[in-house]
């Protein structure tokens, strides 16, 4: 069983809580782990496309330090990640779940580099353009929608274009993960882009368009 040594306490602490947050979003969704030397990328997937081209994937990304090298790459359930962290209250090793499972949005993977900036969006905007989509389809679907309904709305609401210069790039299901995966600290995001990919970049985390 692969195992990896977080950082300190503060480092496991953010570990639980965006596992947390990630289990909120899909019960039974997965995390994607990879471990490059001494940090550890959590991936979550948002929205996944229903494209071969992927897109319309929308992924959440967290960069944690470890304080040893380890390589890792595994697509685990969040569930058993949040298990073990809680099982294991004491100390900073961390055993890898050995439960593999399928995310149709891990295999659509962002460039690692060649990342180019292109401006800004206001913490502020992205909070409302999230709060106010998650209103919109708590009005708008009746009690009693089957899951195809309420996913089908969850897609028309988090498809359209952030208003703006960045109408043309960025959906808003970027705000929505921002907002649901405690992205949203500090005035502004930075926007980079690579290709067909954009990411949103903040002091806590980013999320990652395509």
């Amino acid at each position: 069983m692969p195992v990896v040594q977080l950082a300190d306490e503060q480092t496991r602490s953010d570990l639980t809580t965006y596992c947390a947050r990630a289990k909120a979003l899909d019960a039974d969704g997965a995390v994607r782990l990879q471990a490059g030397g001494q940090s550890l990328a959590v991936w979550v997937g948002v929205q996944s496309s229903r494209e071969l081209s992927g897109q319309g994937t929308t992924l959440g990304l967290r960069v944690l330090a470890l304080s040893e090298p380890a390589e890792v790459d595994t697509v685990v359930p969040v569930a058993a990640v949040g298990d073990r962290l809680a099982r294991q209250s004491a100390g900073m090793r961390l055993d890898i779940p050995p439960q593999e499972v399928r995310a149709s949005w891990a295999s659509v993977s962002p460039p690692r580099g060649g990342w180019s900036p292109a401006g800004s969006i206001a913490i502020s905007e992205l909070r409302e353009i999230a709060q106010q989509g998650i209103a919109e389809i708590a009005q708008g679907v009746p009690s009693g929608s089957g899951a195809a309904a309420v996913e089908d709305l969850r897609r028309r609401v988090w498809g359209r274009p952030l208003p703006g210069e960045s109408a043309d790039t960025l959906p808003g299901s970027v705000a929505f993960a921002a907002y649901a995966l405690g992205f949203l600290v500090g005035d502004s995001a930075q926007v980079f882009t690579a290709g067909r990919w954009h990411r949103v970049t903040t002091p806590t985390g980013h999320v990652l368009s395509r």
